[in-house]
C-alpha cells in the first residue's frame, strides 16, 4: 500500500444466516488518507477530522497514536493509513473507519475499528498480536463484542476480523460469533485502491451518488426487512463505559 491519499472503491456485503437469512451488497466509495490528512481537493466532499478520534477538532492521528500507546502496541508503527467516509454535501455518517497501522517496510502491525452506531455512540475495537507481529492476510483475530450496533443482534459473543492488505487492493472481513460460538452474520468490504485527485473525487461522486445518505439509508431499510421477516427487535441496552476491546483470548475479556 502506497503512503499517499488514494481513494477505495469497495462493494461491502452483509449475510446475516439465522433465524432468518438476509443478504445484501452494495458499492460505496471511501477515502484512504495517510495521517496526518491533507485537505480533500473536492468542493462536494471533504475528509470528516472532526468526525472521528475524539471528535473534538484534535487530529485523529492524535488519537490513533494514544490508543497504541495505552496498549503497547505503538513500537514499529511509522505509518497510519486511515479508511473512512468522505463528508458528502455536508453529510456524513461513518459506520465504521478503520486505521491501518504500519511499520516503515508498509507491513501491517496493528488496526483499529472505529465504530459508529445511529444513536451517536463510539467504540473501538484494536486488532494486535500479542508480540506486535505482522498481521498476515489469511489471519483472523478475535474480539468480544462489548457494543451495541444492530437492534437485532445480541451485544454479545464475538467478532472474528482479517485484514488483506496489497498494493492496489484491500480486503477486510468482519464475522459475528453468538455467545454459543454460532457464526450468525458475516461482513466484507472489499475493492480496489486508485489515486485520489480531483478528477477521481468527482466521478467517485458521480458514481456513488450521495453515498453517506446512501449508507444511512440502507441501515434503516435492512432493518425493515428483518423487522418484516419477523427478527426479534432489541432495545438498546446502555452503552458500557469501556469503550475499547482489544484483540485475544476472548476468556480474559
Amino acid at each position: 500500500m502506497d503512503i499517499v491519499p488514494q481513494i477505495f472503491t469497495a462493494k461491502v456485503m452483509h449475510k446475516r444466516l439465522f433465524p432468518k437469512e438476509n443478504i445484501f451488497i452494495y458499492r460505496v466509495y471511501y477515502l484512504a488518507m495517510p495521517l496526518p490528512a491533507k485537505p480533500v481537493p473536492s468542493l462536494m466532499q471533504c475528509f470528516p477530522a472532526n468526525d472521528l478520534g475524539y471528535r473534538d477538532g484534535r487530529s485523529p492521528e492524535l488519537w490513533a497514536r494514544d490508543i497504541l500507546a495505552q496498549c503497547g502496541a505503538h513500537e514499529n508503527i511509522a505509518y497510519i493509513m486511515l479508511i473512512t467516509m468522505p463528508r458528502v454535501m455536508g453529510y456524513v455518517f461513518n459506520p465504521v473507519s478503520f486505521y491501518l497501522c504500519l511499520d516503515d517496510q508498509k507491513q501491517l502491525r496493528a488496526v483499529i475499528s472505529e465504530v459508529h452506531n445511529t444513536f451517536g455512540e463510539q467504540h473501538s475495537y484494536l486488532c494486535v498480536n500479542s508480540d506486535q507481529g505482522i498481521i498476515k492476510a489469511d489471519q483472523w483475530m478475535d474480539a468480544k463484542k462489548l457494543f451495541h450496533v444492530s437492534p437485532f443482534i445480541e451485544r454479545d459473543g464475538h467478532y472474528r476480523f482479517r485484514f488483506d492488505v496489497q498494493q492496489e487492493r484491500l480486503g477486510i472481513w468482519i464475522d459475528y460469533y453468538d455467545k454459543q460460538n454460532n457464526k450468525q452474520l458475516l461482513t466484507s468490504l472489499t475493492g480496489k485502491l486508485s489515486p485520489l485527485s480531483r478528477l477521481a473525487l468527482m466521478l467517485a461522486f458521480w458514481s456513488h451518488p450521495l453515498v453517506t445518505l446512501k449508507a444511512i439509508f440502507l441501515i434503516h431499510w435492512q432493518a425493515m426487512k428483518l423487522v418484516i421477516k419477523g427478527i426479534r427487535y432489541i432495545p438498546k441496552p446502555k452503552q458500557l463505559s469501556k469503550k475499547l476491546t482489544i484483540s485475544g483470548d476472548l476468556t480474559k475479556m
